[in-house]
C-alpha cells in the first residue's frame, strides 16, 4: 500500500468540488457519472459521520487463495472458518482491535454474530499497535453464490483499505483483474496485493511468479500498488503485512484517503462531460442580430411609423395653414390606433396592444437568430451542454410574444410638443387674422361700391391698398410658413423616430437578455463552475 507522507488529505476540497459539479451540472452531465458522484458524496458524509479513528481493512480474494488462513494469522485467533469447514454465508467476518466499532459495523452490515473482539488481557501489549483496526474477511469474489459476489462488490466500495489475496494458481484470473483491479486505478494508496501460499512454489519460482503478477498489475494501471508475498501456513511475509496494517492504523487517515480516491474517481468521470473552455457568458455573439429580429417581431417598425406619423399630424395641427387644419381630423391618431397612446395608463398595462402579430417570416427570423446565438455560445461543448443551451435559447412563442408586447407598451412614448410649434402657431394665427381682416375689408368696400354708398378713405401701403396687403400678405406668409414649418416638422419627426427607436430597442434588448441571452449565459456559467471545480 502506497502512502504519501507529509501530505494531508484535502477531503473537504474534494467534497466541495464534486458537490459543486453535481449541483451546477445536473442533467447536463452524464447520468451514470452523476449517480456515481452522488453515491460517493453520500458515502463520504456517512463515513465521516462515523469518524476516521477506526480503520477498516478487508481481505478479498478467490476461493482457495488462503484468505481466511491469512485473516486468522493476522488476528492470532481462529476467527474465520477455513477450507471445507467455511460456512456458505454471504456475510463477512470481522475482527476488531479496540472498541466503539458497533456503529461502523452496522453501517457495513456485518452481522453481530460474525464480530470478534481482539481485546485480550493476555496479549494486550502485543496488539496495542493495531488498536483501531477493523479487519474483515470477505466472501469469495468468485463464489458460485451470486449473493456472495454481490456482498463483495458492496463492501469493496465501502472499506478503507483493500488487501487482495491471490494464490499462485489464480493470480492471473481475468475475473479478478477485469472486474475489480482495473476498476480501482487511482486507489493504489489504499490498496495492497498479497501473493499468498508461496510455500507451495519451488524456491526459484517465487520470484518469477511475483514478477509476472507485477507485470499484470502494471498492465492493469496499478504500477504503484504494493505487492507482498506471504504464506499463512509458514508465517512468511505475515509480519511484513502486519507492519503495513500497523502503519495504516496509526496514521488514522486511511478512511480519508479512500474517500479522496473515490472522490477523485467521481470527479474524473464527471470531467468527461465538460469541455476545456466555454464561450464568454458576458459577451455572447449575435446579440445585435437577435435584438433586431425580436424588434421586427414585436412590431417596432410599425410603432416607429406611428410615432413619426403622429408627430407630423400634430405638427400640422400646430404649424400648418389654419384654413386647412381641419383636414387633420379626417385621419385617426396612429398611436391611438395601435393602443399606444399613454404608457402610464393602468388599463393599457393590463391589455395587449393592437400591434400586428409577427408574420411566419419574422418568427423564423427570430428562431434563426436565437439558434445562431446558441450555436456560437455552445461551440466546442459536449452534446448535453449544447442541447441545454439550445433548449434555453428557444422560449415558448406565446411567452416571448407577450413579453415583447409588454416591453413595447411599457415604453412611454415621447409626446412633448416642441416650443417652436407655439411660436409658429402664433404667427400662423396672426397671418390668418390679417388675411381675414384684409378679406373682410375688401368685401365691405365691394358691398359699399355695389350699393353706391360713400366709401371710407382708403389706406395704402405704398401704392397697394392696405386691405389687399393684409389679405394677400396674410395668405402668402401663412402658406410660406406652413411649407417651412412642414419641412422642420418632417425633420423633427425623424429625430423623434430615432430617439424612440433607441428606447424601444433597449426595451426589446431587455427581453432578449431575460428570455434568451441570460439563460444561455447561465448555462455557460454553470459549465464554467463545473469545469473550474473539477479541473481548477
Amino acid at each position: 500500500m502506497r502512502r504519501d507522507r507529509g501530505r494531508p488529505v484535502d477531503l473537504a476540497g474534494r467534497v466541495d468540488a464534486v458537490r459543486t459539479a453535481v449541483e451546477a451540472g445536473g442533467d447536463r452531465l452524464g447520468p451514470e457519472a452523476v449517480a456515481r458522484a452522488r453515491e460517493v458524496l453520500a458515502r463520504a458524509d456517512e463515513r465521516l459521520r462515523l469518524g476516521a479513528e477506526l480503520t477498516v481493512v478487508a481481505l478479498a480474494g478467490a476461493t482457495g487463495s488462503g484468505k481466511s488462513s491469512l485473516f486468522n494469522a493476522l488476528a492470532g485467533l481462529e476467527v474465520a472458518a477455513v477450507g471445507a469447514r467455511r460456512p456458505t454465508t454471504s456475510s463477512p467476518a470481522a475482527c476488531i482491535w479496540g472498541d466503539g466499532a458497533d456503529a461502523l459495523l452496522d453501517w457495513l452490515e456485518v452481522p453481530t454474530r460474525h464480530r470478534t473482539s481482539r481485546e485480550s488481557a493476555l496479549d494486550a501489549a502485543e496488539q496495542a499497535d493495531l488498536h483501531g483496526l477493523v479487519l474483515l474477511d470477505l466472501p469469495d469474489h468468485d463464489s458460485t453464490h451470486v449473493s456472495h459476489r454481490l456482498e463483495v462488490d458492496r463492501l469493496v466500495g465501502l472499506v478503507d483499505v483493500l488487501v487482495w489475496v491471490v494464490d499462485p494458481q489464480k493470480y492471473a484470473d481475468d475475473a479478478l483483474h477485469h472486474r475489480y483491479l482495473r476498476r480501482l486505478v487511482g486507489h493504489e494508496g489504499v490498496m495492497l496485493v498479497v501473493l499468498n501460499q508461496v510455500d507451495r512454489l519451488p524456491g526459484g519460482a517465487v520470484g518469477a511468479v511475483r514478477d509476472d503478477l507485477q507485470r499484470l498489475l502494471v498492465a492493469d494501471g496499478l504500477d504503484g500498488v504494493r505487492l507482498i508475498t506471504t504464506s499463512a501456513r509458514t508465517g512468511e511475509g505475515v509480519e511484513e503485512l502486519r507492519e503495513v496494517l500497523v502503519k495504516a492504523v496509526q496514521a488514522r487517515d486511511a478512511a480519508l484517503r479512500r474517500l479522496a480516491a473515490d472522490l477523485d474517481e467521481a470527479a474524473a468521470a464527471l470531467a468527461t462531460g465538460v469541455a476545456e473552455r466555454e464561450a464568454d457568458p458576458d459577451r455572447l455573439p449575435g446579440e445585435a442580430e437577435l435584438v433586431g429580429a425580436l424588434a421586427g417581431a414585436a412590431g417596432v417598425p410599425a410603432v416607429l411609423d406611428a410615432v413619426e406619423s403622429h408627430y407630423r399630424r400634430e405638427a400640422r395641427g400646430s404649424v400648418g395653414w389654419p384654413f386647412t387644419r381641419w383636414s387633420r381630423s379626417l385621419r385617426p391618431d396612429p398611436l391611438r390606433r395601435l393602443r399606444l397612446g399613454q404608457a402610464a395608463d393602468d388599463l393599457q398595462r393590463l391589455t395587449r396592444s393592437s400591434l400586428p402579430e409577427p408574420t411566419p417570416a419574422q418568427r423564423a427570423e427570430v428562431e434563426l437568430a436565437a439558434r445562431r446565438v446558441a450555436d456560437a455560445a455552445s461551440r466546442g461543448l459536449p452534446q448535453r451542454w449544447v442541447d441545454a443551451v439550445r433548449r434555453v435559447a428557444a422560449p415558448p412563442d406565446h411567452d416571448l410574444a407577450d413579453a415583447l408586447d409588454q416591453a413595447v407598451t411599457g415604453v412611454e412614448l415621447e409626446r412633448r410638443r416642441p416650443a417652436w410649434w407655439r411660436l409658429v402657431g402664433a404667427l400662423q394665427l396672426l397671418f390668418a387674422l390679417a388675411a381675414v381682416v384684409g378679406g373682410g375689408w375688401l368685401v365691405v368696400l365691394a358691398v359699399l361700391a355695389w350699393l353706391r354708398l360713400p366709401e371710407p378713405p382708403s389706406v395704402y401701403v405704398g401704392e397697394v391698398p392696405l386691405p389687399t396687403v393684409l389679405l394677400v400678405g396674410g395668405l402668402a406668409l401663412g402658406l410660406l410658413l406652413a411649407l417651412v414649418g412642414g419641412r422642420f416638422a418632417r425633420w423633427g419627426a425623424r429625430r423623434r423616430r430615432r430617439r424612440t427607436e433607441r428606447r424601444l430597442r433597449e426595451a426589446v434588448a431587455v427581453v432578449a437578455r431575460e428570455r434568451v441571452l441570460d439563460p444561455v449565459a447561465g448555462v455557460l456559467r454553470d459549465h464554467r463552475r463545473v469545469r473550474e471545480a473539477l479541473r481548477g
